[in-house]
């Protein structure tokens, strides 16, 4: 069918005395298509008189594409039980002109942004390789409108203190924020309501306004709002994921800001120049960030358990030694795990980041199997090994041969030190060491009988040791 164009061309060359057999050569028409524009005698297109042969089955056909949940092929057989006997492509040009099943596309719309106007936030999951097995992580993301700037990382799982964390690291990468941060209306941020209605959880309008800027939510639908974060997504997977493996998440998410760092360096055809040129006149526009930016971590308190560890994610942590039923403070960090007792931090640990019951232990706060803990030598003890002579070894034999008794034996033999003759005592704790006799009893029975009839000095006076004690029994 001729167009309007073709029909005007064809009305003027007869209006200017042309035969229809010279106008069609001309034009490389049909000679019958130029007599029947003539004859109409209008550059206007007739409208279509071809019979719809589906028209008779609309309803049927409307009906059928809901109960078979859109698939045309079987909406065609069950008309071809029905009766129907037009064809396939017949039945998919008839539901693409009624707009059946797929409404007409709605234009895309525009979105223009000043420099440090707006940053977009938002997450999508992704199956990465960390360690040899397949993992699936949320990756969050930020992209500055104006400059396109981009920063990626990875988490296991995405809670209100990973958002925290992210955003964060992504204003010091930045060196700064935007004064709207739009998000998708997720929970994460989100207390309740959606779009304009949306209220911020209290907890993260205290953190985004001490850094400088407010969450915005677009409306249910508007895929288009958030257009430039969502393509940082599909490039992420398609660029940097492909092909690659990772340790852990710690290399994961160091090599994300590697590559970050080289997408935002090239050269983009959509913006005619690089991301970092555009950021290096946004930058002067970001609102700079408070003079300390407090480390953000998790609190939790926990009761150290009767392994000596506390729990965090079902993964344990140990304690120094002296802490089991004690309560502590846990702060989790991104990468620690640090332990605290009022101010005073008692541990650092690496943190595990994912929930596999994992004991994370350091050396230091176990000692060895099999060493026993030294202990400081009672003080009867540490005065007779101070004495030396006889006295010194046979205490020294005794503490070793048994520690257990050796406390009580030392104070029975200061009290021999103190009521009998030195010499006897001394020849009684000799011979009884050369024969292996630790009995304290039997020391003093053999002092006894050495001294004989000689008195007993009574003139001693008390140690001062006991004249602490308040001892004036043996004055």
């Amino acid at each position: 069918m001729l167009d309007e164009t073709m029909r005007t061309a064809i009305l003027a060359l007869k209006a200017k005395g042309h035969g229809s057999r010279r106008i069609a050569k001309d034009l490389k028409v049909s000679r019958g298509a130029v007599q029947e524009v003539i004859r109409l005698g209008t550059a206007e297109v007739p409208p279509s008189t071809r019979e719809e042969v589906a028209e008779e089955f609309r309803d049927l056909v409307v009906e059928l594409y809901s109960t078979c949940k859109g698939n045309l092929v079987r909406v065609f057989e069950e008309l071809g039980k029905a009766g129907a006997s037009f064809s396939y492509p017949t039945l998919t040009r008839f539901c693409r002109e009624q707009g059946i099943g797929k409404p007409a596309k709605e234009p895309a719309g525009r979105y223009t942004f000043g420099e440090g106007e707006e940053m977009q936030h938002d997450t999508s999951p992704h199956d990465v390789t960390i360690g040899g097995r397949k993992h699936r992580v949320q990756t969050a993301s930020e992209v500055l409108c104006f400059s396109n700037m981009v920063f990626l990382q990875c988490y296991p799982r995405f809670t209100r203190f990973e958002c925290k964390l992210f955003l964060t690291e992504a204003a010091e990468f930045f060196g700064g924020v935007c004064n709207r941060c739009m998000i998708d209306n997720t929970h994460v941020v989100v207390l309740h309501g959606t779009g304009r209605d949306m209220v911020v959880a209290p907890e993260m309008e205290g953190f985004a306004r001490r850094l400088g800027f407010h969450f915005e939510a677009h409306e249910l639908g508007d895929a288009n709002r958030s257009a430039r974060v969502e393509k940082s997504f599909w490039f992420f997977e398609i660029n940097f994921l492909a092909g690659r493996t990772f340790t852990d998440f710690a290399d994961l998410n160091a090599r994300a800001r590697e590559w970050c760092d080289r997408v935002n360096g090239e050269y983009k055809r959509a913006l005619r120049t690089k991301p970092v040129e555009l950021f290096a006149r946004e930058k002067t526009a970001l609102k700079p960030l408070p003079l300390h930016v407090p480390v953000v971590y998790q609190l939790h308190h926990r009761v150290v358990d009767m392994e000596g560890y506390v729990h965090v994610n079902t993964n344990r942590y140990s304690t120094p030694l002296g802490l089991i039923g004690r309560r502590v403070e846990v702060r989790e960090g991104k990468d620690v795990v640090e332990v605290f007792e009022g101010p005073r931090k008692l541990a650092t640990h690496k943190k595990v980041m994912e929930p596999c019951n994992a004991y994370v232990m350091q050396s230091e706060h176990r000692p060895p199997r099999g060493h026993r803990k030294e202990h400081e030598p009672a003080r009867d003890v540490k005065v007779l090994l101070e004495e030396g002579g006889a006295v010194a070894q046979y205490m020294a034999g005794l503490k070793e041969r048994f520690p257990a008794k050796a406390t009580l034996a030392a104070r029975q033999l200061r009290r021999m030190l103190r009521e009998y003759p030195r010499e006897p005592l001394e020849e009684a704790l000799t011979s009884a060491r050369t024969y292996g006799l630790y009995d304290v009893d039997r020391v003093e029975r053999m002092t006894l009988r050495l001294i004989g009839n000689e008195f007993f000095n009574l003139d001693l006076e008390l140690d001062p040791d006991d004249k602490e004690d308040g001892d004036e029994s043996h004055r």
